[in-house]
């Protein structure tokens, strides 16, 4: 609030307690649903008791329209500035990716603080005056009655939401058919998890979106048909009015196999950070976003998402990405959940650790764990260093906070 400068808050009823007495504010008028509280407007009156002005303001498509926060992992959220011709840019790209129009029924479960749900669906949904049907939270069975008593046609969700909901033991009892487009993104779902999802959902319309807040989002896709073969990748071409590049540190593309960043450019990137031009310098060069996130391209020309940049470990002078080492690890029947950290070493700059969450506390065998990852990577990738924690820390989005783990202290 301090760092955007907003002179109003709207809030839905249930989430005041999370407000942190934002009403006590001067000079913050406080809206929200349902009836007025102490220090909060109501929405519904103030709509009432209002007239129709027309507001005589013109709108260039360049005019700054929004910031969003992202989650941040490493340090305070940063304010995300978007014009209108980026957001447009957005929505009009996954209007058309994903064939909507005024007969879509858009199901949002998902955050619409978030850019997908919010640029990708309720925009572009809005945009081609589809219906929008809305719930105030997601749980697989929130997600199934809606689908089948609403008939919608069109769904995004993270990838916990589809295995979630593929597990529901009464799944069968629910008419999905309506559903056309099963949408996801932030992370990949694998190829076992796509047969999964598929199987209980009874569809073969699975769709992957990649991309980053910056980015509008606006990234990648993996087609329904492409699952088959592909599942894990990003897929192999942009999304409508995007250019993509993996480049090396000299900004060059990079050959078949060859790990570098993942680059985007399109109408649908940010502005820049509010308020933080040295930031936005970092991240906007030539006309290219620089996402962090590192990936390869197959001989198919296919990109799989290696790891995040910042995450990446020099031991010895050698890259180490540590999303190879914890899907190998979160393999073993014991262990719940992990994450892989570079840790300081005196003689190799990092060295490699890991911390495990396991399915039966207090059961920690490093010998055994380093013994099962033995043969499966290179030596030199297998953690010397092994942590149990009772969970591992994250944000309010979910994400792993991995600087927080580099910052304890170490333990063999």
């Amino acid at each position: 609030m301090d760092h955007s400068g907003a002179r109003a808050i709207f809030a839905h009823e249930m989430l005041l307690e999370q407000t942190g007495g934002l009403n006590e504010r001067t000079g913050l008028d406080c809206v929200k649903t349902g009836s007025s509280v102490a220090g909060w407007n109501s929405f519904k009156e103030l709509v009432a008791s209002g007239r129709d002005l027309d507001a005589g303001i013109p709108l260039i498509e360049d005019d700054e329209a929004a910031i969003l926060y992202t989650s941040g992992t490493t340090g305070s959220p940063k304010g995300v500035l978007f014009t209108h011709r980026n957001i447009l840019s957005a929505a009009i790209m996954m209007a058309v990716e994903m064939r909507m129009k005024p007969e879509s029924r858009m199901l949002h479960l998902m955050p619409l603080s978030h850019s997908a749900p919010l640029h990708l669906f309720l925009i572009a949904g809005t945009y081609v005056g589809a219906a929008h049907i809305m719930a105030p939270i997601f749980t697989p069975e929130v997600l199934l009655k809606l689908v089948s008593s609403e008939k919608a046609t069109h769904f995004f969700g993270a990838p916990v939401a589809y295995l979630f909901t593929a597990k529901q033991p009464d799944i069968e009892k629910y008419d999905l058919s309506s559903m056309e487009y099963w949408v996801y993104g932030g992370a990949p779902l694998g190829e076992k998890e796509v047969r999964l999802v598929k199987e209980r959902l009874k569809t073969d319309s699975l769709y992957c979106v990649y991309g980053l807040t910056e980015a509008g989002p606006s990234g990648t896709l993996l087609l329904a048909g492409e699952h088959g073969q592909k599942a894990g990748s990003i897929g192999k071409r942009a999304a409508l009015g995007t250019e993509i590049m993996i480049a090396d540190e000299k900004g060059n593309p990079v050959e078949p196999g060859e790990v570098g960043e993942i680059l985007l450019k399109g109408e649908a990137v940010m502005k820049g950070y509010y308020k933080d031009s040295e930031k936005t310098a970092e991240m906007i060069k030539g006309g290219w976003l620089y996402s962090g996130d590192m990936a390869r391209f197959d001989e198919d020309g296919y990109i799989w998402v290696v790891d995040r940049k910042k995450d990446m470990i020099i031991s010895g002078g050698v890259n180490i990405f540590p999303k190879e080492i914890e899907e190998l690890l979160a393999s073993h029947p014991a262990i719940a959940e992990t994450a892989v950290v570079g840790v300081p070493h005196p003689e190799w700059g990092e060295t490699v650790k890991a911390y495990v969450v396991l399915k039966q506390p207090g059961s920690l065998d490093k010998i055994e764990l380093k013994a099962f990852l033995s043969g499966k990577i290179a030596d030199y990738k297998i953690p010397k260093l092994y942590e149990e924690i009772e969970a591992l820390p994250r944000n309010a989005t979910g994400k792993i906070l991995k600087q927080s783990l580099r910052e304890q202290k170490e333990s063999v």
